[in-house]
């Protein structure tokens, strides 16, 4: 992303904004009352995972923990319990172990300092800045792949990022856009732009608030779109790791080997699968063939 005239910036800014406040989603975690640890379990919950498929399980995660400690008290078994078919459930160990280390470090709340959120078990470089930035109102550059792809197009004149992660210069063009102002409105809106209209393969450009400065459109949309598709999901080893988790969340007690051996035929993808959640510290073998979430 190349440096932008700082009057750009701003129109930028100030449009995508104003779109934002008449298009925007309801979202339960962008509310104003929502917490920083609210905010927080949304970020974590929504890695990989759709809006939609999140909304229902944010809303009884902070039912049943409103605050860091209530899960930390928690065995991480139920952790994964809670954390149901969202999907990539060591997810659910790491909040668990971030709400731990709050409580040992922070007094049981989240702390607002990036640095400190960095550290968090879980924690990365983006959910740092998310959480800093919608959960105390900071000025960060928060950049995941909408909000990359948006700045690619309209400052870069590329279909999207090209870099896995970002870079620096990435990162310091980034914040130089954020608004000294409600940089969380900022951000937000860029995110939701990406989201819902500067999308990776169908993009409206015919609704797009900053389409008169895209670099991209003024060039003809030149091709580089991803050419990635999401990975496949049935007959995975993710699958059977699933489908051994059900049988194990739906639990109270142990469960016998005999039954999970009943939800996948070949042996060897199961015994593999049921290995790497041992490894992985989702299940704990307690002898005589019996195993449960983790205590």
């Amino acid at each position: 992303m190349a440096d932008s005239d700082p009057r750009m910036s701003q129109t930028f800014s100030i449009a995508v904004r104003r779109w934002y406040d008449a298009n925007a989603r309801d979202l339960p975690w962008r509310r104003p009352d929502v917490t920083p640890w609210g905010v927080l379990v949304s970020e974590v919950m929504l890695q990989q995972t759709p809006v939609a498929r999140v909304v229902p399980a944010w809303a009884a995660w902070l039912s049943r923990w409103p605050v860091p400690a209530d899960l930390a008290a928690a065995a991480p078994g139920e952790a994964v319990r809670e954390w149901g078919r969202l999907g990539y459930p060591r997810r659910a160990l790491r909040l668990h172990e971030a709400a731990t280390a709050m409580v040992e470090r922070h007094g049981g709340r989240v702390p607002a300092a990036y640095d400190e959120l960095i550290a968090l078990p879980g924690v990365g470089s983006y959910t740092a800045a998310a959480v800093a930035v919608f959960g105390f109102g900071a000025r960060h550059e928060v950049l995941d792949t909408n909000v990359r792809r948006v700045h690619a197009r309209v400052f870069g004149g590329r279909a999207d990022a090209t870099t896995a992660g970002p870079t620096r210069d990435e990162r310091d063009a980034a914040l130089a856009l954020v608004p000294f102002d409600e940089p969380a409105h900022h951000c937000v809106a860029v995110m939701e732009l990406g989201a819902l209209v500067c999308t990776a393969r169908t993009p409206r450009c015919g609704a797009c608030p900053v389409a008169d400065a895209c670099a991209w459109l003024a060039a003809g949309r030149p091709d580089g779109m991803s050419s990635r598709r999401p990975q496949a999901y049935a007959g995975t080893d993710r699958q059977v790791r699933g489908r051994l988790l059900a049988v194990l969340r739906e639990s109270a007690d142990v469960v016998a080997k005999p039954a999970l051996d009943l939800v996948w035929e070949d042996e060897t993808q199961r015994e593999r699968s049921l290995a790497g959640l041992v490894a992985d510290g989702l299940v704990e073998p307690v002898g005589d063939g019996q195993y449960r979430l983790p205590t």
